[in-house]
C-alpha cells in the first residue's frame, strides 16, 4: 500500500497516510488537529548498491527541470 503525504487545512501540519491508490485523492484527517488534509506532492530520492558495492541513484539524474533550462512548478524560476 502506498504512503501519501498530506497538508491539513487548519494549522498546516504535514502528515503521511498509508492508503489504497483508489483513495489517494480523498481528504485525510490530520492526526495532530483533526482538520481535513489534502494530498501534496512528495519528493524523494531512491538509491541502491551496485555490484561493486557503490551507492548509486536508482534513476538517472532527476532534480528540477528549472536547473536545466526547463520549466516546472517548483517556483525556482
Amino acid at each position: 500500500m502506498p504512503l501519501y503525504e498530506y497538508l491539513c487545512q487548519g494549522p498546516r501540519h504535514r502528515f503521511e497516510v498509508l492508503r489504497p491508490m483508489g483513495k489517494a485523492e480523498e481528504p485525510a484527517v490530520c492526526p495532530h488537529c483533526g482538520a481535513a488534509g489534502r494530498r501534496v506532492l512528495s519528493v524523494f530520492a531512491s538509491f541502491s548498491r551496485s555490484a561493486g558495492g557503490d551507492v548509486e541513484p536508482v534513476s538517472g539524474g532527476g532534480g528540477c527541470a528549472c536547473a536545466s533550462g526547463g520549466s516546472c512548478a517548483c517556483s525556482m524560476n
